[in-house]
């Protein structure tokens, strides 16, 4: 499959069959995640890969629109850290939503590749997400948690797709 084909076919899979995801296909999307871009390569991130069963339940009960989360073989939950990020001009969260924003969407797409379907959950600004899901991993002060990927092998079929609108483009030419 060429890759423009690989990103319009890539939908949010909700239904999974009970097949496992090993730490090996993980790995390689986790590669490609932290081979987004970053502003000025800091790669303000950090990764939560998520196999086991109690964990992936109890994050159906933090994140609303979750609820394939039980059924998913895995999840990553991807946080940012503020104080490593590129802060631009406003000193605000900086360059850090977009810099892990590209890492979750190579993320999903190197699941595309390999056959495993996902949903992108987001989690930032929502702070009762965020806070439930910072005391179900612990997860320290200095870091946001911005989005949750769920992953399974598609229990479903849904066809590719555009959803390209050409009163949304400005022609400069």
């Amino acid at each position: 499959m060429d890759f423009q084909n690989l990103i319009l076919s890539r939908r949010s899979i909700r239904k999974y069959t009970d097949a496992p995801i090993g730490r090996d296909k993980l790995k390689i999307m986790l590669e490609a995640a932290m081979a987004a871009p970053s502003a000025v390569a800091k790669d303000p991130w950090a990764f939560y890969a998520v196999r086991k069963r109690s964990v992936l339940n109890s994050m159906t009960e933090v994140l609303p629109h979750g609820k394939m989360l039980s059924r998913a073989a895995a999840a990553v939950l991807i946080c940012g850290f503020p104080a490593k990020a590129h802060l631009g001009e406003t000193g605000e969260p900086g360059y850090m939503l977009q810099d892990c924003s590209a890492a979750v969407e190579n993320l999903i797409l190197s699941a595309q590749g390999m056959g495993i379907g996902s949903v992108w959950l987001g989690v930032y600004p929502n702070r009762d997400r965020m806070e439930g899901l910072r005391d179900l991993f612990e997860i320290p002060e200095n870091q946001t948690p911005l989005a949750v990927v769920s992953l399974g092998y598609p229990g479903e079929s849904l066809t590719p797709r555009t959803r390209y609108r050409e009163d949304r483009v400005v022609w400069v030419d």
